[in-house]
């Protein structure tokens, strides 16, 4: 991988942004091909690679017209818990679909905002509304692919952003000397704001600093694409629940070319979440909205996974979804499961 990452004085209105993946480059020539799109987990589109700026983006003759929706977090269901906690949390997102269109969460705690993950684009009428919500005092993103602008927005509001120190290969656009916005945290944990309960937790897998972030007085957590999503998460399966066997949730390594994580990686994740605890989850898109019994359902579609994969994995079989030592299948010796 090679990229120029020096820093530059020109304005970050003109940086060049990847068309397809939408990450940020320091200088006013990008490199060919972009090194998120061109590395496997990611892909160069058939039409070739394009650049844009954010000025560009903005422009009233830019077809189509952008617009950023922040709107608070309406999921499927109207349980009160649910409801008491979507007031406390907003979603962000671009329309017309902008790049890969991931959304964004705006977290609201008594500490300070939180902003998890990044999207491209940014305009003043974000930045207005977003401050009337109370700004944002931190950012935190959980792996390259939704680096996007992420100092542009860091600059816009005058917080940190935290990235993965395992990650910092793929950062393409290094800020200023001396500014110190960008935070490459190290370990398994990160609390955002002290005393806000919202925590980073590094499960790697996708990215080897992939993560997620937990809000633990919520019961929540926001999955990116660390964990994935799937339709049969989502359903709407009645009363009757869903039949054995019916994952709620995916671990790949290339979402787009379709890539699974080895085994191995599937149980480190969730070896990182064993601990937590959570009834609702949220992912990287707009209606990838989990909530009941969603850590068992992690651990139950992990299990799917590893044995669709036709590989005796025996964490997993038998394995319970408790903060305690996951339990050895019945066929399996009569020992505790080595981790």
């Amino acid at each position: 991988m090679t990229s120029d990452t020096t820093t530059t004085t020109i304005n970050p209105l003109d940086l060049p942004i990847c068309t397809t993946c939408g990450t940020q480059f320091s200088t006013p020539t990008p490199p060919t091909p972009c090194p998120i799109c061109d590395d496997p987990r990611q892909y160069l589109p058939p039409t070739g690679q394009d650049y844009t700026t954010l000025r560009a983006l903005r422009a009233p003759t830019h077809e189509p017209q952008l617009k950023n929706i922040l709107a608070p977090l309406n999921p499927n269901s109207t349980t009160t818990t649910t409801t008491t906690t979507s007031n406390k949390i907003y979603t962000l997102h671009t329309t017309p679909k902008h790049c890969i269109g991931q959304r964004a969460f705006l977290l609201l705690t008594p500490h300070g905002n939180i902003l998890w993950d990044c999207i491209p684009y940014l305009d003043t009428e974000t930045i207005t509304n977003i401050n009337a919500l109370g700004g944002i005092s931190a950012i935190i993103i959980s792996h390259p692919h939704y680096y996007a602008t992420h100092l542009v927005w860091a600059e816009a509001f005058n917080c940190p952003v935290y990235l993965s120190s395992e990650d910092r290969e793929w950062v393409m656009r290094k800020e200023d000397s001396g500014k110190q916005r960008q935070i490459f945290w190290d370990g398994q944990e990160v609390e955002v704001l002290p005393g806000s309960g919202v925590i980073g937790v590094k499960t790697g897998g996708h990215f080897p600093g992939s993560s997620v972030l937990w809000w633990k007085d919520e019961k929540v957590m926001f999955l990116a694409d660390t964990i994935g999503t799937i339709p049969s998460g989502v359903g709407d399966y009645g009363d009757r629940g869903r039949r054995e066997g019916t994952a709620s949730y995916t671990f790949m390594w290339s979402y787009p070319n379709m890539i699974p994580l080895p085994p191995d990686d599937v149980h480190g994740i969730w070896k990182a979440l064993k601990h937590t605890e959570f009834d609702r989850a949220y992912g990287a898109f707009m209606g990838m909205d989990t909530v009941g019994d969603c850590k068992k359902r992690v651990l139950d579609s992990a299990k799917i996974f590893v044995r669709a994969m036709g590989t005796y994995c025996m964490v997993f079989i038998g394995a319970s979804a408790s903060a305690s030592a996951l339990a050895p299948a019945s066929s399996a010796p009569d020992s505790p499961v080595e981790e």
